[in-house]
Formats: structure tokens, sequence, C-alpha cells
């Protein structure tokens, strides 16, 4: 009997203190609202392509350094990563904005859009925040002002990671997240945990996505490169055509998904998206190029996948006495983003807390891709979703991601730092 009034006891206490801290952490998420809403429009009206991301270093480095925490600039090239120490032994929990825009136009009407014009492949092309990068680095440096302010409720350590590239590196450079791994950013102090949240214009502000697993796919590019014999046009005999062959590789990938994946278990996609070949209407050319991607959910899926390219491209080449070339990947391939089932588990009470119960849904993965599954590769990491779509706007009509049209509200961005700053508090009681 006295154990079990010391037990309950012990946890009224350790309700009544999480429900202290909670009203602090709303308190401090609403006192610094106007400076993230501030941020995300000085990003949004000031974009800059991977690796490229000076200017918005030098801004979120200013800062973080203005709230007192050790900074480190020109991590992977633009990167910038904070520490805050609370002076106490404890774990190390990373938290993850992405930094760069798109070679997007913006076609809105928002006062604070980008007229933001920058090289892209040789050519000026003007530049947007057409994903919600700029959300994501406006919630992040929110989260690391509440966390400032409750430091003295903190024991070990909290690694800001402000990520460049994530969109991709330029041709011919390195970047993201794979290099920040390869660069230590997870290291000196070595992180337990990383968490990251991405905005999405489909779901409803105050809505936050959640799945154990694969949330989003595995990417692996491709290139196919076809060669045969040139001819005349008007005496195909004489050549080996590679736009047929090409032809018949293009419709024979489509079954690998269709005909040899358990469609019940796996959700894929092997897409053709460039074809070149040729340059006039009566002479059959010596080669074909193909480039592509492929998504998966699974590594099952992905080896399958693989094995069948190859397959499926030397057999039609073979029958067409063509030479085919397969290169995969061809370029970087991100692995599958991927939520450990045990610490989603463990953290899934957070996101019910924050959010409440009603707004906190299981998602249905996607074949978007993201680098930070790099990070996910080295330490356990959850991977969120948080809603940016106005509540009198409906889903059909919401903007897509990377299109000139894009946008989200910015009464999203409370939700993202109180996450942000719990899922942080709590970890770190869990592991003390």
């Amino acid at each position: 009997m006295k154990i079990r009034t010391m037990l309950a006891s012990s946890l009224l206490f350790c309700c009544a203190a999480q429900s202290a801290q909670a009203a602090d952490v709303k308190t401090l998420v609403q006192q610094v609202q106007p400076e993230v809403i501030n941020w995300r429009h000085h990003f949004h009206q000031h974009p800059e392509l991977s690796n490229r991301e000076y200017d918005t270093a030098k801004y979120v480095a200013k800062y973080l350094k203005s709230l007192g925490l050790k900074v480190q600039t020109g991590v992977a090239h633009t990167g910038v990563v904070a520490i805050l120490d609370s002076g106490k032994p404890g774990p190390v929990v990373a938290l993850r904005a992405d930094m760069d825009a798109l070679p997007v136009k913006e076609l809105g009407n928002l006062p604070y859009r980008s007229n933001v014009t920058a090289e892209y492949k040789g050519q000026q092309v003007p530049v947007m925040h057409a994903c919600g990068h700029d959300t994501h680095m406006a919630m992040l440096m929110g989260a690391a002002t509440v966390l400032v302010k409750m430091k003295d409720q903190l024991h070990g350590q909290v690694k800001f990671i402000f990520q460049p590239a994530e969109e991709g590196a330029p041709v011919g450079e390195q970047g993201g997240a794979k290099l920040m791994v390869q660069q230590g950013v997870l290291k000196q102090p070595d992180v337990d945990v990383i968490f990251g949240l991405h905005i999405n214009a489909a779901t409803d502000v105050g809505t936050v996505k959640y799945r154990h697993g694969g949330i989003m796919a595995a990417v692996d590019p491709f290139k196919i490169v076809v060669k045969g014999q040139q001819s005349h046009g008007a005496y195909p005999w004489t050549s080996v055509d590679p736009i047929v062959t090409a032809s018949q590789i293009v419709m024979a990938l489509q079954t690998i998904v269709s005909r040899e994946l358990v469609l019940i278990d796996n959700a894929a996609v092997v897409t053709v998206g460039m074809i070149q070949g040729g340059n006039r209407s009566n002479i059959i050319p010596s080669e074909v190029t193909m480039e592509g991607t492929i998504r998966t959910l699974n590594p099952t899926a992905r080896a399958q996948v693989y094995e069948a390219m190859q397959r499926k491209v030397s057999t039609i080449g073979a029958s067409m006495r063509a030479s085919v070339e397969l290169t995969l990947p061809y370029g970087d391939s991100y692995p599958i983003t991927y939520n450990q089932p045990e610490l989603m588990d463990k953290m899934l009470p957070t996101l019910v807390r924050t959010a409440g119960s009603e707004h906190v849904q299981e998602a249905v993965a996607v074949t978007g891709a993201e680098d930070f599954s790099f990070f996910q590769e080295e330490v356990p990491g959850l991977y969120l979703f948080v809603g940016g779509k106005p509540l009198d706007l409906p889903a059909d009509k919401a903007p897509a991601h990377h299109t000139p049209e894009f946008s989200v509200d910015d009464a999203g961005m409370p939700l993202g730092v109180e996450l942000l700053t719990n899922l942080t508090l709590d970890y770190l009681q869990q592991h003390p």
C-alpha cells in the first residue's frame, strides 16, 4: 500500500511537472511567434539556391550567436551548426532544418514574394522557396530561442543543424545531408537522436502527420545509353536502331512495378523522365540516351527493381543487337526516410500532447524523397509533417510543392516550433 501511494504521488508530480513545462513552452512559443513570422518572410523574400545559401547562412548564424550559442559555419559549404550546452550530462538531441530554394518563378501575390534571380546551369533563373524551407528555418530558430530560455530545465546538449542543398547539389559538386554526415556533423558531440519537420501545403494548419517505418521513398536516378548503327531512315535494315530499342526498354521498365513487385506490400515508381536521340527525321541515329528515377519504400523492393532493370535492359539490347549501358545509380541516391518504429512509439505521446489527439494523423508513405534519410542511417531519427494549409481552403485547391503557385500559411509554424521544442524536452527527460 505504501509503495502504491508513493508511486501515485510520483506520477502526480511527474504529470504536474510536465503540465507546467507544457504551459511554459506554449507561452514562449507565443512570445517568439512574431519573430518567427518575420524570419520566414525574410527568407522567402531572399531565397538562395543549393550550395549558394551565403546570405541565408550569415543571417542564421548571426541570430544564433546572439542567443549565446556556440556556432560553426561553412559546414558542407554553407551549413550552420549551433550547440546549446546545458552544462549537465545527458544525451545530445539534434534538430534539423533545410535552407535552399528552387529555380522556380513565384506567381503568387504575397507582399514578401521573391523577385530574386540567380545562376543555375549557366543561365539566370528566377528563385523561390517553393517547398517551405523558409518556414523550416524560421521554426528551428524559434525552437532554439525557446530552448535557450528553458536552458535550466535541460540536461545534455541540443545541436541545431541548418542544412544546405536538400534539393540536390549543383552538377559536379557534393552537398546536403550526405556531405554534412561525411564532415562529422553528428559527432563532437555525438548525436543520440535527430528530429526533423516538413511543412505540407495540403495538410490543415494545426495537424501533424507521422508514420512508423518508411515515410518517404528512397530515390535512385539512372541513365541508359543505347548504342546502335546509324543509317538512312529509308533503309532501316542497314541499321541497328537505338530508338526502337530504347522504346522497347521504356515499355519493359513499366512492367517491373506492375508485374514483378507485390503491389499489396510495396509502392514503387520507375519513371523515364528524359530521352534524347537523333537530329533529323530521315536519319536513324547511332545513339539514344535516357535518364529517369526509381522510388521505393523498402530495401527488398529496391533490390528487386535494381535486378529487374539490369535484366530487362541487357536482354532487350541483346535481342535488338544493340549495345546498352545502364548506370544505376546515376549520381546521388537517397536512402529511405525511415522512422525507427520504437522511437516513433516513444515520442508519439509528445505529438498527441502538443497537437491534441484529434490533430495527430498517421500518414500514408509518399514517393517523394528527403536527404534527411542520411542522418537516419547514422542515428535514430523521426521525420514528421506539419500542416500549412489554411482551414478554409479545400485540400484539392492547395498548391503543390515545387510549383510557382506554392504557398503555406504562417499559422502553421507555431505547431512546428512547439513540436521541435517538446520532442527535445521529452527525449531528454526520458533519458536522464
